[in-house]
């Protein structure tokens, strides 16, 4: 099934780019033509990008990998949040600060302080001081909270980015490229694609338009989670045996020892039954039905067969002795 349809981007308006008079001669293999004095762009290849970008972002995250929703503009900063907080990845909507990539360890100071200031008024701190400070120890926490909040679970750098205007975003790409993170962007016919690792032709302005791409980014994070919580939980699961299982295995392993004996000295086995036996007393009390005593059942069971399968060895060393 498609991540998206040919109908749905055009009800968007994702085919929609800037004035002639406003592009990026770099994007000229993306413009499927022009109308009205706005280039058109080529949808058909928005689809075959959207394909690639959200494969990309699936297998990143079912690899345990984060990625970094940006979109400072007015009309980005409603998607960049919800669809983020839906998702669970961390998001940048306000204000992109200089050094929030490059100089990952300062911002992460900030962050830090900026959850001890919210301690401090969650607990009634604030209340305790001087007005005058607590005023502008709100008003910081405030600035910060506008700034911070959508990066506050952020502990490492996103092993990837989401940019809703490369244009306006153009500081968070240029980290991005200098530290070697791939970036996935909506590309505009205004924006440079060469800088973009994995572009999706469209229009970057309207609500519409940003609100589908950031929503499908946010599929493919949920999809990427998936996998990765179900391969997790493949590895918990080991393989468990019950008492049937574990006395066959036990009995088999018995019974293996001494066929190899057998076969290689002449006068066996020796006149014994007690092997014989084994599996039958073991199936008989597995099989009872099920009640209150059906765990004990299942213990006596394994405790017998570990019994059986100690005293066949221990005849089996005794005849050793004796043939020797």
């Amino acid at each position: 099934m498609a991540v998206v349809t040919m109908k749905q981007l055009l009800e968007a308006g994702v085919h929609f780019g800037h004035q002639t008079r406003r592009w990026d001669p770099r994007m000229k293999r993306f413009i499927h033509g022009e109308r009205s004095g706005i280039y058109i762009i080529d949808l058909q290849q928005t689809l075959e990008r959207i394909e690639s970008s959200y494969t990309f972002v699936r297998d990143l995250v079912a690899d345990g990998g984060r990625v970094l929703f940006v979109g400072t503009k007015r009309q980005a900063q409603d998607a960049i949040r919800s669809y983020a907080e839906k998702c669970g990845m961390p998001y940048v909507n306000q204000r992109w600060l200089g050094g929030m990539l490059t100089n990952f360890q300062t911002i992460s100071k900030r962050v830090s302080k900026m959850q001890e200031y919210q301690r401090m008024r969650d607990s009634g701190e604030f209340d305790a001081m001087p007005k005058k400070e607590a005023l502008m120890l709100g008003r910081e926490l405030e600035k910060l909270e506008r700034n911070l909040s959508g990066i506050q679970e952020m502990e490492r750098l996103p092993d990837a980015i989401f940019v809703l205007d490369t244009v306006r975003e153009h500081i968070a790409v240029t980290e991005a490229n200098k530290l070697g993170i791939p970036v996935v962007a909506v590309v505009d016919t205004d924006c440079n694609p060469d800088v973009i690792q994995y572009l999706i032709p469209g229009n970057d302005d309207a609500i519409r338009s940003g609100s589908l791409l950031c929503r499908v980014v946010a599929d493919a994070v949920e999809e990427g989670r998936f996998i990765l919580n179900s391969r997790s939980a493949g590895k918990d699961d080991g393989p468990s045996l019950d008492a049937e299982d574990r006395a066959a295995e036990q009995t088999k392993a018995a019974t293996k020892r001494l066929l190899s004996r057998s076969s290689a000295r002449p006068g066996w086995p020796p006149p014994w039954q007690g092997l014989a036996t084994t599996r039958t007393r073991v199936l008989r009390i597995a099989h009872r039905s099920p009640g209150p005593g059906a765990e004990e059942a299942a213990g006596e069971a394994s405790t017998e067969t570990e019994e059986s399968v100690a005293e066949a060895d221990a005849l089996v060393e005794s005849t050793d002795e004796e043939q020797a």
